[in-house]
C-alpha cells in the first residue's frame, strides 16, 4: 500500500542502470573540463562558439559577447512556440576597481569590488587567478589569464593572524569581520630598479612596468576593463568514491552546461527549442546581457525573421504565448549539518536528481515566479514518462532567508516559467559541491523537455 501512495525520494545512482553509469560519467569528465576552462561569462561564450564552429543545425544569437541564444528548429512553424531553458553564466567573483592598483608598506595590491552574494571570508588566504579582458587606448581588445597555468604565479588576499584578530575580527558578526574594502589582492613587493631611491610607489611602478612589457597596458587601460578574480586551479573529482563534482561557478554554468549538452542530444524536434546563456543574475538580472531587458524577446524576433516569417507584433506575441520556459538554476541541496535552515520534507538532496521547484522568493514569495500548479504538472508528466529521476525542493524554511532567479523576468513576456536545475551543496562559495548523478539526470530531463511531443 505504501509503494501505490506514498512519494519516496531514492538515490539517482540506484535507478540508474550501468549503461546510464557510464554515460554520466563521461557527462561529468566533460564538464568537469568546461567547468575549468570557463571561470567568466565571456570565456563561457567563448566555449559554446568553440564547440559549435562545426555545426550548421543551429541559429545562434550573440549579445555584447556576454549572452547568446542557440535554437535548433523544429517541424512545426516557430509561432507554434519554443522550447526554451535559459541559465546564467556570471557567478560571484571579485571585479577589479577602475582604477585598482595601489602601494601600501612598500606591497603593490589590486583593490577589489565583490559581485553577488559572497561570504567574504572565503576569498582570504587561497590561490586567486586574474581573467582580463580589456580595451586599449587604440580601440583594439585584449584578453588574458594569470593563474590557472601551472607555471603561472597565483594571487592572494592575506588575512590578520588569529594572535591579533580579537577585536577586530572574532569579536565582530561574521558578515562584518571582513570589510569588503580590505579584499585587496596581493600582487608583488619588488621596488622599480632606479638611480633615485626615493622614488614613491616604487613598487606600483614596478608592476606598471611589467605589465607594460608583457601586454603593452598602462594604468589608464584598466578604466576600460573588465578583471575577474576566481579561484585558481581546476573543477575535480570529491569523494574517495568520486561520486562529485567540485569546483569554482557551478551556479549556474552546470545548469548551462546540461542544456547545452541537452541539446547537442536531441533528434528531430516537433517544437523549435531555445537554450540562452544570460549574464547578471547574480546583481539582479540587470544591463542589456540581462534577464531583466528585452533579449528574451529580441532572440525570438531573430528566431522568427530566420524561419522566414512574415514578422509581426502579434506574430511575436502569439510565439511567446504559445512558448514554455525552464529557468535552469541551482537548488539548494540539503547540508547535514546544518538542518536547523532547512524544512527537510521539501529540500533537495544530492544525488536524488534533477529538482523541480514551484518558488523561490523572501518571506511570503517576495519577488517568486511560482510557477502554476499546470507547468509543475507538465514537466512532472515529461520527466516521468521519459524516466527521469527528479525530485522537488525550496530554497530553505519560511523566513529564514531566499533569493530569486531569471524567472519572473521571463515570465514577464507572458511566457509560462517554472524553475528546474541541479542540486548543489555550498552554493556561491569558491568550492561548489554538485553529483554526478544529478549532472546526468539534469541533461536527461532537460532533453525530454526539449523533445516532448505536443497533444
Amino acid at each position: 500500500m505504501q509503494d501505490n501512495y506514498s512519494h519516496e525520494k531514492k538515490p539517482a545512482w540506484e535507478k540508474m542502470q550501468s549503461s546510464e553509469r557510464e554515460i554520466a560519467e563521461k557527462f561529468s569528465h566533460n564538464y568537469i573540463n568546461f567547468l575549468s576552462q570557463c571561470k567568466t561569462e565571456r570565456e563561457a561564450i567563448q566555449w559554446l562558439k568553440s564547440d559549435l564552429k562545426n555545426s550548421d543545425q543551429f541559429h545562434l544569437s550573440e549579445f555584447s559577447s556576454k549572452a547568446v541564444a542557440l535554437t535548433k528548429f523544429g517541424k512545426l512553424p516557430v509561432e507554434k512556440g519554443i522550447n526554451i531553458i535559459i541559465a546564467h553564466v556570471d557567478a560571484p567573483r571579485l571585479d577589479l576597481k577602475p582604477s585598482p592598483l595601489v602601494e601600501e608598506s612598500e606591497l603593490a595590491f589590486l583593490k577589489t569590488h565583490y559581485y553577488g552574494g559572497i561570504k567574504k571570508y572565503h576569498w582570504l588566504n587561497r590561490p586567486l587567478a586574474l581573467h582580463g579582458y580589456m580595451i586599449l587606448s587604440d580601440g583594439k581588445s585584449l584578453q588574458f589569464t594569470i593563474g590557472e597555468n601551472a607555471d603561472d604565479p597565483v594571487f592572494t588576499i592575506a588575512d590578520l593572524l588569529p594572535h591579533l584578530s580579537k577585536n577586530v575580527q572574532s569579536d565582530k558578526k561574521i558578515s562584518e569581520a571582513i570589510p569588503g574594502e580590505k579584499l585587496n589582492i596581493l600582487v608583488g613587493s619588488l621596488k622599480l630598479e632606479s638611480n633615485d631611491k626615493t622614488k614613491e610607489n616604487s613598487v606600483k611602478l614596478a608592476i606598471l612596468k611589467l605589465l607594460h612589457e608583457k601586454f603593452n597596458i598602462t594604468e589608464e587601460d584598466f578604466i576600460s576593463a573588465e578583471f575577474e578574480v576566481v579561484p585558481a586551479g581546476p573543477a575535480r573529482e570529491v569523494g574517495l568514491d568520486r561520486s562529485m563534482v567540485g569546483g569554482y561557478g557551478q551556479d549556474d554554468r552546470i545548469c548551462a552546461w546540461c542544456a547545452y549538452q541537452a541539446l547537442m542530444n536531441t533528434s528531430e524536434l516537433q517544437k523549435t527549442a531555445m537554450v540562452v546563456w544570460i549574464d547578471k543574475e547574480e546583481i539582479g538580472s540587470a544591463g542589456n546581457t540581462g534577464a531583466d531587458s528585452v533579449l528574451i524577446s529580441d532572440a525570438i524576433l531573430q528566431v522568427l525573421k530566420k524561419s522566414n516569417s512574415p514578422v509581426s507584433y502579434d506574430l511575436l506575441r502569439t510565439t511567446i504565448q504559445n512558448s514554455f520556459c525552464i529557468s535552469a538554476d541551482v537548488a539548494c541541496a540539503e547540508n547535514p549539518f546544518n538542518p536547523e535552515v532547512l524544512d527537510k520534507n521539501n529540500s533537495a538532496k544530492l544525488g536524488y536528481g534533477v529538482t523541480i521547484v514551484k518558488y523561490t522568493g523572501v518571506r511570503g514569495k517576495s519577488g517568486a515566479n511560482d510557477a502554476h500548479a499546470e507547468l509543475m504538472g507538465k514537466l512532472r508528466l515529461i520527466f516521468n514518462s521519459q524516466k527521469v529521476v527528479w525530485q522537488s525542493g525550496e530554497l530553505g524554511k519560511v523566513d529564514e532567508g531566499g533569493g530569486g532567479t531569471v524567472a519572473k523576468y521571463i515570465a514577464h513576456w507572458g511566457i509560462p516559467t517554472i524553475d528546474c536545475g541541479t542540486p548543489v551543496i555550498s552554493m556561491h562559495s569558491p568550492f561548489e559541491i554538485s553529483h554526478k548523478a544529478d549532472i546526468y539526470q539534469t541533461v536527461k530531463g532537460y532533453q525530454a523537455f526539449f523533445e516532448q511531443e505536443e497533444n
